[in-house]
């Protein structure tokens, strides 16, 4: 009984560690995608049971925080998912997905976000001004599964494909419109990268979005104001352009108002002293090559006697 008491010890206390680390993070405040991505593995984690069949999907139970996210898993092994593909909820991953780096199984988690939740990635992705969303977001996140099923082995890894459409996701069951097009708008396929940039492309087939990796997807159709806005930021551009166009010959004028007086000021001043040295009385003497000295002439007015006048008597 004495040898087991340290494990029993460390068992509690990773439970007690466990449920306070997601009411840390939800009490935070979820405002970002990784971290509501992060939330959602916890619970994931800490909900699996080591029974679950290889293959077969389970929903994850969310605590009523996280109302209107649908959590579904399964588990499979890196090779038989390579070799056979598989169909999880709204995804369908052919034969062919590679995964890396995956030891022996991982552990699929799909995501189908309520509209509230979905709103965190419109929040987060401004390329999507100009756009709304028609459907709810789907995530699909893949983490390597150890045979512990430890919180210390649940690190992420990659669902890729060779396809360009080698992973599909259906939204027949989260549309209104079982058309390619609402009111007249295309739907195109958004997928959030971790980047912070979203991709726009065609759908592959109605309602349905091809991909070639994991990660979360939607479907957006161009906002009813997006014409009038275009419509405003060209008039807007315009008019700046003409504003700044004509600024930039007005100051152009003044330049070459302000070059002409100048010089006109210039050739004025050089004028002047051209004919001061013309008229000068004195003469101009150079010494050396620069200073001009002037000089009077050499002769003098000679001097004479008045010969009529004469002393007062």
């Amino acid at each position: 009984m004495g040898s087991n008491e340290p494990s029993f010890i460390w068992v509690f206390l990773l439970l007690l560690a466990l449920p306070s680390r997601l009411l840390l993070i939800e009490g935070q405040g979820i405002k970002s995608t990784r971290l509501l991505d992060l939330v959602i593995r916890d619970y994931t984690f800490q909900s699996y049971n080591k029974y679950f069949k290889t293959g077969t999907q389970y929903n994850i139970n969310l605590p009523s925080n996280l109302t209107g996210i649908t959590v579904y898993t399964a588990r499979y092994r890196c090779g038989s998912l390579k070799r056979y593909g598989a169909t999880i909820k709204e995804f369908h991953l052919n034969v062919g997905v590679d995964v890396h780096p995956c030891i022996e199984r991982i552990l699929i988690v799909t995501q189908t976000l309520g509209s509230n939740w979905s709103n965190i990635y419109y929040d987060n992705y401004d390329e999507l001004l100009g756009y709304q969303l028609v459907s709810p977001v789907l995530g699909l996140q893949a983490y390597n599964s150890g045979d512990d099923m430890n919180f210390n082995t649940q690190f992420e890894v990659k669902i890729r494909s060779p396809e360009k459409a080698g992973i599909q996701i259906d939204f027949t069951n989260h549309t209104s419109n079982g058309n390619s097009t609402l009111d007249g708008r295309i739907k195109m396929c958004a997928t959030f990268g971790d980047d912070g940039k979203v991709t726009l492309e065609k759908e592959v087939a109605p309602n349905i979005c091809g991909a070639m990796s994991h990660g979360h997807f939607g479907l957006v159709v161009q906002s009813p104001l997006l014409p009038v806005r275009k419509k405003m930021r060209r008039w807007t551009v315009a008019f700046g352009c003409s504003v700044g166009a004509a600024i930039a010959v007005f100051l152009v004028v003044l330049l070459l108002i302000a070059m002409f007086v100048k010089v006109k000021k210039k050739e004025r001043l050089e004028e002047m002293e051209r004919r001061a040295y013309e008229e000068e009385a004195l003469q101009v003497s150079m010494v050396g090559h620069v200073i001009r000295v002037h000089s009077a002439s050499a002769t003098r007015t000679t001097p004479r006697i008045e010969q009529s006048l004469r002393p007062p008597r």
